[in-house]
């Protein structure tokens, strides 16, 4: 039997925010962002698979993974997964899973360590942040309004997947501002214009905040913030990608 017309109709559904935030789901695609999302143990609603997952080494092993688990899996072609599928050239495996939504409240925690994302329209750019803060031990992100969904696929593809290792909440700004304050953590913010790092987060944790770069962050946020700091580059280009920017600020404040 091939795949319903009701788990197109999803999939297609899924590529919307709008919809995704009304169906609590989430679209992820590709060998990788698949595999890491099972091993984070999503909560999986259905997936399909085509023969080109037998195309590497670790779409098989992928393959043979999701066969042990009891996992509604469904076989369609190439062509089909191609129409279904929000990338070009799909890796043959797209997954349906349940949104890991949290309330900001709930993953604040004195002495944390956060990354926040002030207007970060690029959701590949939101993608590869997010995989950023997984690599450094960061204990949450926070989006706030104008960010790209952590959820949207692009995103998803370009965390591969470990945005479902990571506790992610959405606010408005201010909300998070105070939230952020009452919980004793610092607000540091990413500014071109600012001196490099030279000193350390204390056991009070931090909250780095990244924004635009176009536009920079939002006055509530500078108001707010305890700390600037800024990456010393060179001459020749005026400012560094926003997902490079906040990778090497996030491991200077981390590293031992």
């Amino acid at each position: 039997m091939g795949l319903s017309q009701q788990k197109r109709r999803l999939i297609g559904r899924l590529r919307l925010r709008k919809s995704r935030k009304t169906e609590g789901l989430v679209l992820v695609e590709g060998v990788r962002a698949v595999q890491e999302a099972l091993d984070a143990e999503a909560d999986v609603r259905f997936v399909v698979t085509s023969e080109k997952i037998e195309c590497t080494t670790a779409g098989v092993d992928l393959a043979e993974f999701i066969s042990r688990r009891s996992l509604d899996v469904t076989s369609v072609t190439a062509k089909e997964l191609g129409v279904l599928a929000d990338t070009k050239n799909p890796q043959g495996v797209l997954m349906v899973c349940k949104e890991r939504g949290m309330d900001l409240r709930d993953i604040l925690q004195s002495g944390g360590r956060y990354l926040v994302l002030d207007s970060v329209q690029d959701p590949g750019n939101v993608g590869t942040l997010i995989r950023a803060a997984v690599a450094f031990a960061v204990d949450g992100v926070i989006t706030l309004d104008g960010t790209a969904d952590t959820w949207g696929p692009k995103a998803v593809r370009a965390s591969v997947g470990t945005v479902f290792r990571l506790a992610i909440a959405h606010a408005g700004a201010r909300e998070a501002v105070r939230a952020i304050t009452e919980a004793g953590i610092p607000l540091w913010v990413a500014d071109p214009e600012a001196p490099n790092l030279s000193e350390r987060p204390d056991n009070k944790g931090f909250a780095l905040v990244v924004a635009n770069e176009g536009v920079g962050p939002r006055q509530a946020v500078l108001d707010a913030a305890e700390h600037s700091v800024g990456i010393p580059i060179s001459g020749q280009v005026d400012s560094l990608n926003v997902a490079v920017a906040g990778s090497i600020l996030l491991y200077e404040l981390t590293k031992a």
